[in-house]
């Protein structure tokens, strides 16, 4: 029996299988393009201050199955998961948890708002998680993750992923790079105040592709990775949270811009500061891993041409007469 389908129809199938098979995301840690964020950049301002664990088995498919007497994680200290990235890591398990208080309520503010740390030791072995933030430590909203890692086949224990095939999921980096994650893609939700971010819960994305104990992305992807990891370091393993926003950071929402103007903010190739006042402002333009890329003495308005800059994250750093310093972001196109 012949089945014709009408050619409108294939053209839209065919469109949606490439858009999924070729869907491309930022790339590891040091190549053009990547989002990944050094830990000693100059844009954090804060780190977790404390960290408490719910932990997760080694092989969820089989709890009888022990390390060292144990059918959970054990590695690590809770301790770990606070302060500054330092490659100490605790581990997660199986769907094991990790939820992170702060000194100083996270906000929303142009560009990534926080960044976290796992501990990979390469750019492909990439064991991930889902992130979660609240308002009042009671209601949780995650932030919609993508894996268009094919889940016909399991990644076994020691396999690799493509990090271009995975957005808003921790531990997309290698170990020192942060993943940024944005406040502004979770916007939409209810129950949430973008600009009092008091806790931060990370989810292990099991990485098995079984029904009964697989892990959903949002848009109902199996989250395929690393699967089984039967040992006390299964799981995510969190080393650090790091700040860049909160309501201390002395910067003003768009809108109620403070004395020094950037625009247009984003740019494509020509940015213009304006000192609004301000005479012999030391400027420094560095990359998210704290790389100095354009230093000058300014005054007044100038334009500097960022045509030959990748697409992402810029800072601007001012250094006023007065001796104070500014901080703004810059988003290049």
């Amino acid at each position: 029996m012949s089945i014709f389908f009408p050619r409108t129809i294939l053209l839209i199938s065919g469109l949606f299988v490439s858009t999924i098979l070729f869907a491309q995301y930022p790339p590891p840690a040091g190549q053009p393009g990547t989002t990944a964020m050094y830990k000693d950049s100059s844009a954090f301002i804060g780190w977790a201050s404390t960290c408490t664990i719910e932990r997760g088995y080694i092989n969820i498919s089989d709890t009888t199955i022990l390390y060292n007497g144990s059918n959970k994680s054990t590695y690590g200290s809770y301790l770990y998961g606070s302060g500054p990235a330092d490659e100490l890591v605790i581990s997660l398990g199986d769907n094991g948890s990790a939820l992170l208080g702060f000194d100083n309520p996270i906000v929303n503010r142009t560009g990534p708002d926080f960044a976290i740390f796992e501990n990979s030791f390469g750019d492909s072995f990439l064991e991930l998680g889902f992130v979660e933030v609240s308002s009042d430590g009671q209601r949780f909203v995650r932030f919609p993750s993508i894996s268009l890692t094919p889940d016909t086949v399991q990644v076994n224990t020691f396999d690799t992923i493509d990090a271009t095939k995975i957005n808003n999921l921790a531990g997309k980096y290698r170990h020192s790079y942060g993943t940024p994650f944005d406040l502004d893609d979770i916007r939409d939700s209810s129950g949430i105040d973008l600009h009092n971010i008091i806790r931060m819960r990370i989810v292990d994305a099991v990485g098995c592709i079984q029904g009964p104990f697989a892990t959903h992305d949002s848009q109902g992807h199996k989250v395929n990775d690393p699967w089984p990891t039967p040992f006390d370091t299964g799981g995510f393993d969190l080393d650090a949270v790091g700040v860049i926003h909160n309501q201390t950071d002395g910067m003003t929402d768009e809108g109620n811009l403070s004395s020094i103007l950037i625009y247009p903010n984003p740019v494509t190739d020509f940015v213009t500061f304006d000192t609004r006042g301000f005479s012999k402002v030391n400027l420094v333009i560095s990359d998210p891993e704290g790389k100095t890329l354009v230093e000058s003495v300014v005054s007044g308005k100038v334009s500097i041409n960022m045509s030959a800059f990748l697409p992402g994250i810029y800072f601007a750093g001012f250094t006023l007469t007065d001796g104070t310093s500014v901080k703004k972001k810059i988003i290049k196109y």
